[in-house]
């Protein structure tokens, strides 16, 4: 009873709304990492191939390290050329991301006198890890994940534990499967987000209190 009533009156008022999660993530030690350029100081033939590691620092100073390192703070689980936005998607594990730019080093990795612009997917070697479901973080938003609304509309991650110490506000709905359209969302839904990849997030309500 209380589903039916709750997504009478949601589904009225969100029924034409998309709510774009491009940047659903917290204000987090990751979102920093996430937001500047990397300097690129190889370590192996390609800095930051997939499956290698890097040191942890500030988003200007991350550097490649070997994995058996005590240094190694996080695995590259993917790696791609190009701007983030024009790109592939990070996997759902994805802690963070590191843009990398374009660059001449002194003695460069492949001998062509300069590092690629790309973009590494990360994932933290030890806890905690913001990218998976529920903990409020990460570059993607995935079923077990929860969103607040922000002004204007906007879906914020959350962690789901309310009483999580990073949680800066309360968790309002929680997700319960991705699907390629709407009418493909499961009852109970009251609230459709639209995904970067174009694909719909279905939302339960929480309740509050």
């Amino acid at each position: 009873m209380r589903g039916a009533r709750g997504v009478g009156a949601l589904l009225g008022a969100l029924l034409a709304v998309g709510l774009l999660l491009t940047g659903c993530r917290p204000s987090t030690s990751a979102e920093a990492r996430d937001a500047g350029a990397t300097s690129p100081t190889g370590y192996g033939a390609v800095f930051l191939d997939r499956g290698e590691c890097s040191s942890r620092g500030r988003a200007s100073a991350f550097r490649e390290v070997a994995c058996a390192s005590g240094a190694a703070a996080a695995r590259v689980l993917a790696r791609h050329a190009g701007r983030q936005s024009r790109g592939p998607l990070c996997p759902a594990r994805t802690d963070f991301v590191l843009h990398i730019s374009q660059h001449r080093p002194d003695a460069d990795e492949d001998g062509d006198g300069a590092v690629p612009q790309g973009y590494a997917c990360m994932r933290n070697l030890r806890a905690p890890h913001p990218g998976d479901p529920g903990q409020g973080g990460g570059p993607r938003t995935v079923p077990g994940d929860c969103v607040y609304l922000a002004a204007g509309l906007q879906a914020r991650e959350t962690p789901c534990a309310a009483a999580d110490a990073r949680a800066k506000h309360r968790p309002q709905y929680e997700v319960t499967a991705t699907v390629g359209d709407r009418p493909s969302c499961p009852f109970g839904t009251a609230l459709y987000l639209r995904l970067p990849d174009h694909s719909t997030g279905c939302a339960r309500r929480l309740t509050t209190g």
